[in-house]
């Protein structure tokens, strides 16, 4: 297909996207992400044309110098959150960041104080569905409010295309027809926004950035330190892959010496194995990102504000809900991808206790458990090393929603410091003060339900004391 016959298919796009005061940059990215569906690339990334990755700085090389650099640089630096997804698949209809999870704290709280405990600038990427509640959580914390800077910025939506014509979708809920176009959208919506601009003028250089649900995420002044040590314009955080990681994505460079991500879906069916070779592809991107925002802003200049970050095409309904109704593409792309795009980026092995994302009512068990504390300065600090963390599975039947787990946690989660592992099927509600220790799985199959009685203590025999 030729660059006209792709402009007259995307002319309607075009016009849809502006009708919905999508701005000019937001249009032209799109652009770029509906010529490659057309062009048919397909994103893969051989293991052929890529290189293992063995030798990366680690935090435990920093010491005290670089403390003191990030100290320095503190008062420059933003923490900003990704903060745009609706908790859907928990059961929610609003910020997922609004889940409550420690005490009586939600993700936000604990992210809002320890912006503060830190005194730096706290921002959020919110989504048009997310902004409304989670500034209204941010207006009990008026220490955030600075006169030359917003709390926030929106991200962009583009429209699902059909694909069976690859012309923009249709529904009698217009909002079916639109999507969130990925966290890749982060550095086009920053300039869209205004913020890059507003950023830099406040005097702020650098950003971390990371999910709001990923509280492992605190501001770390020896990462800072190195940041500015190295004068690195992009700096993503890794952690070890292992068998539990192996079928997510992985870190690797290319054979001219740049350093990529490689997603499962970039993967061909014959590189499977090597893919999932984590002892080969040893590390995975924690979605920490530190940005240089001056060096940002050159490179999206360089690149006339299309940054070519690789396309993820996924393949879905029209409406979520109706596997019948018409399939649609929606066009994605992923923050991390650009450690490929800016010149000179590197990588560095952090702990895996900065990665610590909530995703199912199982990770918010854990978080919410007596393995974690809330500190002073508003981290999460866990009691046991990662090793031991145990690994809970909570029946999606009965737990997978919010409502539906903490009614059958009414009085919080119970003791897991000296559980291995916690498998539960079957509809059970638990008391308060109860205790797990070792392998333990309730397996419910009456068909009613059972509850644990206060103050028991489970063992991987069942016995309750």
């Amino acid at each position: 297909m030729t660059l006209e016959d792709t402009g007259k298919k995307f002319w309607p796009i075009a016009e849809k996207m502006r009708m919905e005061g999508m701005p000019d940059i937001a249009i032209a990215n799109f652009a770029n992400h509906y010529q490659q569906l057309l062009g048919g690339r397909t994103g893969f990334i051989p293991e052929t044309s890529i290189q293992a990755i063995n030798d990366l700085a680690s935090t435990d090389d920093l010491n005290d110098e670089h403390a003191a650099l990030g100290d320095k640089a503190l008062p420059n630096t933003v923490l900003l959150k990704l903060n745009g997804g609706l908790g859907a698949s928990m059961g929610l209809d609003k910020a997922k960041s609004l889940i409550r999870v420690k005490e009586s704290f939600s993700f936000l709280d604990i992210i809002a104080q320890h912006a503060i405990q830190s005194n730096v600038h706290l921002l959020l990427m919110n989504s048009f569905s997310t902004r409304e509640d989670s500034l209204q959580v941010l207006q009990k914390y008026p220490e955030l409010l600075k006169a030359e800077l917003a709390l926030d910025f929106v991200q962009h939506k583009v429209p699902k295309i059909n694909q069976i014509d690859f012309t923009p979708a249709t529904n009698d809920n217009k909002l079916l027809e639109w999507c969130p176009p990925g966290h890749g959208d982060i550095y086009i919506a920053l300039v869209s926004s205004g913020m890059l601009n507003n950023l830099q003028q406040a005097g702020y250089r650098y950003a971390l950035i990371s999910n709001s649900d990923n509280l492992g995420a605190v501001l770390d002044t020896q990462l800072l330190g190195f940041m500015v040590e190295q004068q690195l314009p992009f700096l993503m955080e890794v952690t070890d892959r292992t068998e539990a990681d192996k079928k997510g994505g992985h870190l690797a460079r290319t054979l001219d010496d740049r350093l990529i991500l490689r997603e499962s879906a970039q993967c061909m069916d014959d590189d499977r194995s090597k893919f999932e070779d984590v002892k080969k592809h040893r590390y995975f991107n924690t979605n920490n990102l530190w940005i240089d925002l001056q060096q940002l802003q050159k490179t999206l200049e360089l690149n006339a504000y299309v940054l070519d970050l690789p396309l993820i095409c996924n393949s879905k309904t029209v409406d979520p809900r109706d596997a019948h109704s018409s399939p649609v593409y929606q066009l994605e792309t992923a923050m991390g991808s650009a450690i490929g795009v800016f010149k000179g980026a590197q990588a560095i092995r952090v702990p895996r206790s900065r990665f610590a994302p909530v995703k199912t009512t199982s990770d918010l068990l854990l978080v919410q458990s007596d393995i974690y504390a809330l500190n002073d300065n508003f981290t999460l600090s866990s009691k046991l090393p990662p090793s031991r963390i145990p690994n809970v599975n909570l029946d999606n039947h009965f737990f997978k929603l919010v409502d539906e787990f903490e009614a059958r946690f009414p009085h919080g989660s119970p003791s897991l410091l000296d559980c291995e592992s916690l498998e539960v099927k079957g509809d059970i509600v638990f008391g308060k003060n109860i205790k797990i220790s070792g392998n333990v799985i309730l397996d419910n199959s009456s068909g009613g339900q059972i509850i644990i009685p206060h103050d028991a203590c489970i063992d991987e025999n069942l016995n309750w004391d």
